[in-house]
């Protein structure tokens, strides 16, 4: 709720120029010091090759669609040496902006970054009107998302412009979740770690009781009215294994889809990790097949291309309600 006291309100600090400087190059379009906005792969694939997201295949919204955004581009609780968001340059916001500029200013961004594709041959006139004017938001990118003080407003707004809502979170802020104005159309919690050990070597956590929030978090999830996802990020020699301790927490959790999804070596991941640390497909698959095994939940989709699956309850449409025609 807009009134309501956040941890990181009262913070003043200006986004760093060579930050700024990088992130543009990078392609992101900035709103103010903590917001911004980037081309997914995916959606440029979908443009020009007809190839999609696995989560068109997976839950029915349209990749070319999907406005890929955060509310806080460059903070975060965690320093997860698998995170592909550039380092060194954390800094907590001077003024937050609110729901509507953020939301008018990433759309606007994403217009300007697809203008090229409108005299691609490979790019119909169709889609690419559509792709300016995005109908489902998912709200990850980078940093952690739940810092931003006006979160549900901003959810809120999504919704009643006819947009489905996508958020991520890596779960530190349970109190946030579990105050939200206005739940998002899905709500991902990133798993990253089955114990506090590997939680603490590979999440690197900016705050001493980052497991217990994410404990809150998971005992949170089956009290609220949303769909739930908890995303296994697996990073092979890292975090990859350790199945029923993973599913312990994912029972805690109760979600409506677990989903594990291989590490992808691009950005400023590729200083800390190697090649060797993404898990093939196969080994995505055995993971996510054991965990289910111990959850009652089967294979209910995959992506290979990227490295991805989600397993629910047998039968279950994975698809969102009034969207099952678009995917």
């Amino acid at each position: 709720r807009r009134g309501n006291r956040h941890p990181f309100s009262n913070t003043r600090c200006n986004m760093k120029n060579d930050l700024r400087e990088i992130l543009q190059k990078q392609h992101y379009r900035l709103c103010g010091d903590h917001a911004g906005v980037k081309l997914c792969h995916w959606m440029k694939q979908s443009l020009i090759k007809d190839r999609v997201c696995y989560k068109q295949d997976f839950y029915g919204i349209r990749s070319h669609r999907c406005l890929q955004m955060t509310p806080v581009v460059n903070d975060c609780t965690h320093n997860c040496l698998f995170c592909w968001r550039v380092r060194g340059f954390e800094s907590t916001v001077t003024k937050w902006q609110d729901p509507e500029t953020v939301l008018d200013t990433c759309i606007e961004g994403q217009r300007q970054l697809v203008t090229g594709f409108k005299g691609d041959p490979r790019c119909s006139p169709a889609m690419w009107e559509e792709a300016r004017n995005p109908d489902q938001v998912a709200i990850s990118l980078a940093g952690e998302p739940t810092m931003y003080p006006y979160l549900g407003d901003f959810i809120e707004l999504c919704h009643r412009r006819g947009m489905t809502t996508f958020l991520v979170t890596n779960g530190t802020f349970p109190k946030v979740l579990e105050n939200l104005s206005e739940l998002p159309t899905q709500l991902y919690v990133t798993v990253a770690a089955p114990n506090e050990d590997i939680y603490r070597k590979l999440c690197v956590p900016r705050i001493d009781d980052g497991w217990e929030r994410i404990m809150q978090t998971l005992e949170l999830l089956p009290s609220l009215d949303t769909r739930t996802v908890i995303r296994h990020t697996l990073v092979k020699d890292w975090n990859l294994g350790w199945e029923s301790e993973y599913a312990a927490l994912d029972r805690k959790a109760d979600p409506t889809f677990v989903e594990p999804k291989g590490f992808v070596f691009v950005g400023d991941a590729r200083r800390r990790m190697s090649m060797s640390n993404m898990p093939s497909h196969a080994e995505v698959l055995e993971f996510g097949r054991r965990v289910a095994s111990e959850l009652g939940m089967c294979l209910l989709n995959e992506k290979s291309d990227s490295r991805v699956a989600v397993f629910g309850r047998e039968g279950m449409d994975t698809k969102i309600p009034g969207l099952a025609q678009s995917g």
